[in-house]
């Protein structure tokens, strides 16, 4: 077995491969979110920015708010922990897309039920998740921590805790080389179409949902 340039202790990249082209989960992520795109539509909420609401919603989007649970931020409209978001009103959003997020909130079960619950009936929320990932946010250092990793089986279940199992869709993408390469830090660009698109479910580099309120 020959490394190569990989055989170290310490990834080629330490910025999940933003630094060197389009990181391997955004390539997923992407993917998906332009399957889905006619989702975004209407009222949208994003958590954190609403870069993916102005790429993939476009004119179907008449009204777009940003969550996030820091004051300030710019093009934040709603300032709320998911946690404990009492204050955002019901059925208040046709489409919510919750980026990278559920795996900083400790309390991920709280956080799916707010989601459901500011969804307008037949709402839908693009969700994404981190499998096999990098640690990206330390307690006590950075704003908030980083806790949960997810398999497509534990975020089904805990979707379908919420949402009706028949209007929850799990998907997981990546294989072991597109893995290796995420952890080292490697851009999607250096991986080929057809090293990034063979799935094996045994090596979950990113997961991704849609459900739907009844």
């Amino acid at each position: 077995m020959r490394f190569g340039s990989l055989r170290r202790p310490k990834p080629v990249s330490r910025e999940f491969g933003f630094d060197r082209g389009l990181p391997i989960d955004r390539y997923y992520l992407e993917s998906f979110l332009a399957e889905h795109s006619a989702c975004i539509r209407g009222s949208v909420l994003e958590v954190g920015d609403d870069r993916y609401t102005r790429r993939f919603g476009g004119g179907r989007v008449s009204r777009s708010d940003v969550l996030h649970i820091q004051a300030g931020q710019p093009g934040v409209t709603i300032v709320a922990d998911l946690a404990r978001a009492d204050h955002v009103p019901s059925d208040a959003f046709d489409c919510i897309l919750c980026i990278q997020t559920l795996q900083m909130i400790y309390d991920a079960r709280a956080a799916l039920r707010n989601l459901h619950r500011i969804l307008k009936p037949g709402g839908t929320l693009l969700l994404s998740a981190n499998g096999i990932n990098r640690t990206a946010r330390h307690e006590g250092v950075d704003p908030w921590g980083e806790y949960w990793r997810f398999t497509a089986q534990s975020l089904r279940r805990l979707l379908a805790e919420v949402f009706e199992p028949n209007n929850v869709v799990v998907r997981s993408y990546g294989n072991v080389l597109a893995a290796i390469g995420f952890l080292h830090g490697l851009a999607a660009e250096e991986l080929r179409p057809e090293e990034l698109n063979f799935f094996d479910e045994d090596y979950e580099v990113m997961l991704m949902a849609r459900a739907v309120k009844a």
